[in-house]
């Protein structure tokens, strides 16, 4: 069967780049991979087609010979056309990171942990922004070895099995894949005298003090993002991050909604009656509010740009005051007998009590059934 044209198998331009190549036999391995195709004979021929094309026009002296000889080119020994090492070597490119891991001079690396922090704030410092120091558990750099595992006065030794590598080859079907390798853990070195202070691990646990910068109008949900503030990496890999979880304390008077705050305003019985002024607190000061005559229970009053600036930008939010008309309580005989005989002026009419006669007309309405 002759064989077809390495450019047209993988569906690429004779001037494509590696990446685009790696790329175009990534989605023809996933597509023909044999273990996902079993009924498919002609499954198998393609993926090795693939495979093959994939081999020559990543090796550039491969590919050199076959632009300008072709297929017979390689076939001449010109190219020196190798099955092995050299897929082997592309596929752990390709697909080495899946599992978190990276290479570094033969030795897998593995970058640290990331790590989450839950941070209490009062209401006030999450409005205005605070700067404050937090302790964190992590796995750190061991101080003794220096990352390496070794007691002081020796070092690790190649390991014989991956030679140093940190990766072994493991023939799975068809298909050689790498990984870690089983003895080293993909260090590449093994350790025969461990550090004492990290039992050969390269890490200890310890607590570190940060400063944090709360930045104003954050709130219950946000996180800050401390980059290389996580756990230390394995083998040399990069440190993770730190994440800063918001979470905002309950409020004694205000309650938050975006960028909007709430509370309740008590209120005298007379001061909603025949109207008045009474002091609202906002988060930076305090204010009058101007209650008016006949004022209702549950009434709200909107005091603008008395909210929360929010964290990402834009305008300030408002204060909405809810108020609440309060019963008199502990009265003496003297001033329940008031109460009664003002009570008594004001049923010989419905208008004085709005609320409470358009209530019992609906009741009557829906007991009666009139209309």
């Amino acid at each position: 069967m002759a064989k077809q044209d390495y450019y047209k198998v993988l569906g690429v331009a004779k001037d494509a780049g590696d990446a685009d190549i790696k790329k175009a036999y990534r989605r023809l391995a996933m597509k023909y991979h044999p273990d996902r195709n079993q009924e498919d004979p002609q499954a198998e021929a393609r993926f090795k087609e693939a495979k093959e094309a994939c081999e020559v026009l990543t090796d550039p002296q491969k590919r050199a010979v076959y632009d300008q000889f072709g297929h017979e080119g390689l076939a001449g020994g010109r190219g020196g056309f190798d099955t092995g090492g050299a897929f082997s070597d592309i596929f752990g490119e390709m697909f080495g990171d899946i599992f978190g891991g990276g290479r570094r001079g033969g030795t897998q690396v593995f970058r640290g942990a990331d790590l989450r922090y839950e941070l209490e704030l009062e209401l006030e410092q999450a409005v205005f922004g605070t700067d404050t120091e937090i302790q964190i558990p992590t796995l750190g750099e061991c101080r003794s070895c220096h990352g390496s595992g070794a007691a002081k006065g020796s070092t690790p030794r190649t390991c014989d099995t991956c030679h140093g590598q940190g990766q072994v080859r493991v023939q799975q079907s068809i298909f050689t894949i790498q990984q870690p390798c089983p003895r080293c853990k993909g260090r590449g070195k093994v350790i025969s005298n461990p550090c004492d202070t990290c039992f050969g691990q390269g890490r200890v646990r310890a607590e570190k003090s940060l400063s944090v910068s709360v930045p104003a109008g954050v709130d219950t949900g946000d996180r800050i993002r401390l980059s290389g503030q996580g756990e230390a990496g394995r083998n040399g890999g990069p440190p993770g991050d730190l994440y800063v979880e918001i979470n905002v304390r309950k409020h004694e008077i205000f309650e938050r909604e975006g960028s909007h705050l709430s509370c309740e305003v008590p209120v005298s019985f007379t001061t909603a009656a025949l109207g008045g002024t009474v002091e609202v607190p906002t988060l930076d000061s305090a204010v009058e509010l101007k209650i008016p005559p006949e004022t209702q229970s549950g009434r709200v009053f909107r005091l603008r740009d008395k909210g929360v600036k929010p964290v990402r930008g834009g305008a300030a939010g408002d204060l909405f005051c809810r108020v609440v008309v309060e019963t008199p309580v502990g009265l003496s005989a003297e001033q329940k007998e008031m109460l009664r005989q003002f009570e008594s002026s004001l049923s010989s009419s419905g208008r004085h009590k709005p609320r409470e006669q358009s209530f019992f007309d609906g009741v009557k309405k829906f007991f009666t059934g009139a209309t």
